[in-house]
């Protein structure tokens, strides 16, 4: 009954949420779907917003943020982020109901210890008022949450490097985006430091740094426009084979979807 579960409800520019917790209880990483998708999702797991400790907000990007003020004010959920991520939720156009006594600061390298979790933030380069990734702790198991980065810092790479489970971002193939519609702006935003991860960087980095330990990467935050879930699967399965990590028999390897929860998956 105790098992570490993760699932994904929505991973994407339509909208992220993640639940890791167990049979009783847990905490969601970012709420950027709607609150009765949200309800339905953990009552088909058997939850409900009661069991849930908190909501941990990794940068105020819209699509992060949707459902935060109802599921702080009304069901009365700890919304957690650092100071300037919660500055930039009360002033989203998309946040109509503001936080105010759900709202919870948590600082970049804080360790805070909910129920049987510890969460610890960490620094993300994006461009949003500020970003933050997260690694819960839960008898033992690390899993590590870094979505919407530019790049791998040497904080982030840390806790990737020392997961057993990581959502770990996976935007864009990189000729996809050149040869696509996208206006040259938007195709610099993405690229940027500042912006989203590619499949190659993803990759790359797994390959270079793999440990044993880590059993379950999960691909996220795939671009509806630029990439494709067979292309990113097939990418990082190459740079990983290349090092003789052995998809499917040293590591498991699965692409969110965008739109529709994953499975429940229950690790040993």
């Amino acid at each position: 009954m105790d098992k570490l579960r993760f699932q994904s409800f929505g991973s994407g520019s339509s909208g992220n949420c993640y639940f890791i917790g167990n049979a009783s209880s847990g905490l969601l990483i970012d709420a950027g779907i709607g609150v009765r998708s949200i309800r339905k999702h953990l009552r088909n797991i058997g939850l409900d917003f009661e069991n849930i400790w908190g909501v941990f907000v990794t940068h105020d990007h819209a699509d992060h943020i949707k459902a935060v003020g109802p599921l702080g004010e009304k069901h009365r959920i700890p919304i957690y982020s650092t100071r300037h991520v919660h500055e930039g939720i009360q002033r989203s156009y998309c946040v109509t109901e503001k936080l105010y006594s759900s709202k919870k600061y948590i600082e970049k390298g804080e360790t805070i210890q909910i129920g049987d979790f510890r969460v610890t933030s960490f620094a993300i380069s994006h461009d949003a008022s500020d970003n933050v990734g997260y690694t819960i702790e839960y008898k033992e198991k690390r899993f590590t949450f870094a979505t919407d980065l530019g790049y791998v810092g040497e904080e982030v790479a840390e806790h990737l490097k020392n997961a057993d489970y990581m959502v770990f971002e996976a935007n864009y193939d990189e000729q996809m985006l050149q040869n696509g519609s996208y206006p040259v702006h938007l195709k610099n935003r993405i690229v940027a430091n500042t912006g989203h991860l590619s499949n190659d960087q993803c990759g790359l980095f797994l390959a270079q740094n793999y440990n044993p330990r880590l059993k379950h990467i999960f691909l996220c935050h795939l671009s509806r426009e630029n990439n494709l879930p067979e292309l990113a699967y097939t990418t990082i399965q190459n740079y990983l084979e290349e090092m003789q990590v052995i998809v499917g028999k040293d590591v498991h390897l699965v692409t969110l979807n965008r739109l529709d929860p994953s499975e429940l998956y229950i690790f040993e």
